[in-house]
């Protein structure tokens, strides 16, 4: 933000009914902008904000600084969706964005009322109630599930479709593809043969396989085993090889720039990468050779390090295992790979205990996955429960993640520091960690906490511990997740505060990650010594700060297509009775999330009982002026669900006396 004597520059935030708010000086409160003085922005614009004096909320009678937008300097987004109507004799959207606290008026060449439709924003002229757009695209009936999440990916500037240049490009790959393979093998060497040598190394008789979800279409890793004579244990992390097929400038590569990541809806992926690639060439198929970059480590039986090698690989998967699959062979003490799968196995527990003993964060909640009918209605919501192979494979990618971020900056100093992409996580901010000890004090928890906000994270692990089992345990570590830094990509490495590592990148899933494949680009230009062009570096932090943005655009996408089949899921049981657990407490009443399910919805405070409730804002709690009656932030509850509305992902309950 900069300051050019009473002008401020910086993003804006403005709430679903139309009240701004601007962080002008960290020391001071936000200054408050009313609907009328916001001059056409909308939530997370770039604006020009001068202060016009004080404002007094009606409520309150409390004063605060106020502010009115000069200019918008730029747009967040420009183009919306959502849902056509009538209003008289206009057509408005309606902003699926939750976050937009007005519609838009609508034009265009055709203008499908009750269907969802992709708007370019034209412009907001003064005097005119609504911003005004141009439909561009029809997505389909509102409320049909197909329509729906077309409608949560394109919200977020994702497509399932690739543009032409891009499929004619694909195409050619499906004919050429395996001959690039083929051709590449030839020139491959023995993988113990001249460590010095730059040629690719051959891994295909070396016992190799991949762990993955059972509906994975696309794998991105793959690990070999073997023991050596001198009962040390060789394991390598192999990876697959994008950056063999997608160049910097070609079409692919600047569609993948774009995109960024892949998407995981509830019930599709949009792929970063054509399904050429994602699926076929790149992808760690078993009984196929596939093209690799991999981090060889070698370990002693107590899972240090006591080498390691880097380099392009040539590997033949010999088994595709699920997760389940995998974790039922370790069970059973026999079947397919069972030796290879129980070394790892005991590697990799003694590689997290040493993690989490240094200040690596546990927090390890359930993912909700939400099975679907042929017709996409959900039916069926369930936890998906951590195995021993999921963390198994997960201790084995942040080893080479770790690993290759320490050999490219050490690479890099020596190279006249040339930058890489790094994976950072901040530590926390000291207001939010106050705000949680604060928080955490009301529930009866005491987190160890310095008086200016610092914290260790073998005191989280600590807390994490204490919840466990208990009925408060989610929502206390959905707390603790929140209040910490957002992980982003930058060239500027500070470290990795939750994982407690000094050097940390991604390099394991360059098939659905746009800065994988990046960090995969500089890995092979200092391991072949190939010069990196000063284009590519200056390119290297837009990227990482485009990644970044791209990555939460995303996840937005994800969320809301859970939430929209929680909501959906339980849209025909209006009536029944849930077990939750109060997650928030406002002046509004109470936000309740449902054990079952996770699904959340609210409890308005008019609806709570006969009495008149006081919103405590220190202890998070609701206090009934008459009866003294408290509902207060993790009480477990028992609630009624009396309406849910699906295209808005909200859910209202009432309480179960």
């Amino acid at each position: 933000m900069k300051r050019e004597d009473t002008v401020y520059e910086g993003p804006i935030s403005i709430t679903r009914t139309g009240k701004g708010f601007f962080a002008y000086d960290p020391d001071k409160e936000d200054l408050f902008i009313t609907g009328e003085d916001l001059g056409g922005a909308f939530p997370g614009d770039i604006v020009k904000v001068v202060r016009t004096g004080a404002y007094a909320d009606p409520r309150t009678r409390k004063a605060r600084a106020a502010g009115k937008v000069l200019e918008v300097v730029s747009r967040t987004r420009e183009r919306f969706v959502g849902k056509l109507v009538q209003d008289g004799g206009r057509v408005l959207l309606i902003p699926d964005w939750k976050k937009m606290y007005v519609p838009f008026e609508a034009s265009g060449a055709s203008l499908p009322l009750d269907h969802k439709v992709v708007l370019q924003f034209t412009g907001w002229r003064q005097g005119n109630e609504f911003p005004s757009g141009e439909v561009i695209e029809d997505i389909g009936v509102a409320g049909v599930h197909e329509t729906e999440m077309r409608a949560l990916a394109l919200s977020q500037g994702f497509s399932s479709e690739f543009p032409p240049g891009v499929v004619t490009d694909a195409k050619k790959l499906e004919e050429t593809g395996e001959a690039m393979i083929a051709e590449e093998t030839k020139t491959v060497i023995p993988w113990n043969e001249d460590r010095k040598s730059q040629a690719r190394r051959d891994f295909r008789l070396i016992t190799t396989f991949t762990i993955d979800p059972a509906d994975a279409k696309d794998f991105d890793d793959a690990l070999s085993v073997r023991t050596l004579p001198d009962g040390k244990i060789e394991v390598g992390v192999h990876i697959a090889d994008v950056s063999f097929f997608v160049k910097p400038g070609n079409t692919i590569d600047a569609e993948a720039r774009a995109r960024a990541t892949s998407v995981y809806l509830v019930d599709r992926t949009i792929p970063m990468l054509p399904h050429v690639l994602s699926t076929n060439f790149c992808s760690l198929n078993p009984d196929v050779d596939r093209l690799a970059m991999a981090a060889v480590f070698t370990l002693d039986t107590e899972g240090n390090v006591v080498d390691r090698w880097f380099g392009e690989t040539l590997i033949h998967s010999d088994k595709r295992f699920a997760y389940e699959e995998a974790q039922e062979v370790l069970d059973n003490g026999s079947g397919t790979l069972y030796e290879e799968l129980a070394t790892i196995r005991d590697l990799a527990k003694k590689i997290r205990v040493r993690r989490v003993a240094k200040g690596a964060i546990e927090f390890d909640t359930p993912e909700v996955k939400i099975e679907l009918d042929a017709e996409g209605k959900p039916i069926a919501v369930r936890l998906k429960e951590r195995k021993e192979t999921n963390l198994l494979i997960e201790d084995f990618m942040l080893l080479a993640n770790v690993a290759v971020a320490e050999e490219l900056s050490s690479l890099g100093k020596k190279n006249g520091n040339q930058p890489s992409v790094y994976r950072i996580h901040d530590a926390p901010d000291a207001e939010r960690i106050l705000n949680l000890a604060q928080f955490l004090k009301v529930l009866g928890y005491d987190l160890n906490v310095t008086p200016d906000g610092r914290v260790r994270g073998v005191d989280l692990n600590r807390l994490m511990g204490e919840v466990k089992g208990k009925p408060e345990e989610y929502l206390i570590k959905t707390a603790t997740l929140r209040s910490m830094s957002k992980a982003i990509y930058t060239t500027k490495n500070v470290g990795h505060f939750g994982l407690a590592f000094d050097h940390y990148t991604h390099f394991t899933s360059p098939i659905r990650r746009y800065p994988d494949v990046l960090v995969h680009r500089m890995l092979k230009h200092y391991v072949t010594g190939d010069p990196v062009s000063k284009k590519e570096m200056e390119d290297f932090e837009r990227l990482a700060v485009h990644s970044s943005e791209r990555e939460v655009s995303a996840a937005e996408a994800e969320r809301d297509s859970v939430k929209m089949k929680q909501v959906e899921f339980l849209a025909g049981r209006i009536g029944e009775e849930f077990e939750g657990v109060i997650s928030g407490v406002t002046d509004r009443g109470l936000y309740v999330e449902l054990n079952e399910t996770r699904a959340d919805g609210m409890v308005r405070v008019s609806a709570i009982g006969n009495d008149y409730y006081i919103y405590d804002e220190k202890r998070y709690r609701l206090v009934g002026e008459r009866t003294k009656k408290e509902y207060a932030l993790g009480d477990p509850i028992k609630v009624k669900l009396i309406a849910a509305r699906v295209m808005e992902r909200e859910l209202d309950f009432e309480l179960v006396p």
